[in-house]
């Protein structure tokens, strides 16, 4: 699913509210998550799950196509961590 059809399916289901607006809510949303990551926040959606930021020590890697050493700098990077609801709601799909 895309941004796009996640805002139309929040449209269809809350036929009260503009789709412009709930386009709106949906960027305003990621937006504050996108901010408290970038603040090195942790995002907490309970029963969903939780946003963090890793980070990720330089290192030496290596280029597959040639097997030259390239120094790869330092970098953070999102890390996901599902809830309990939503791993038992995609494990009972699973068995069902």
């Amino acid at each position: 699913m895309i941004k796009s059809e996640l805002v139309q399916r929040i449209a269809d289901r809350n036929p009260h509210l503009y789709l412009r607006d709930v386009e709106n809510i949906v960027n305003a949303i990621l937006d504050e998550v996108t901010e408290a990551l970038s603040r090195g926040d942790r995002v907490e959606l309970r029963g969903f799950g939780a946003f963090s930021v890793k980070k990720r020590d330089a290192r030496v890697g290596r280029n597959p196509r040639t097997g030259d050493q390239v120094d790869v700098a330092e970098k953070f990077v999102p890390f996901f961590k599902t809830g309990k609801e939503l791993r038992e709601r995609l494990n009972e799909q699973e068995k069902a």
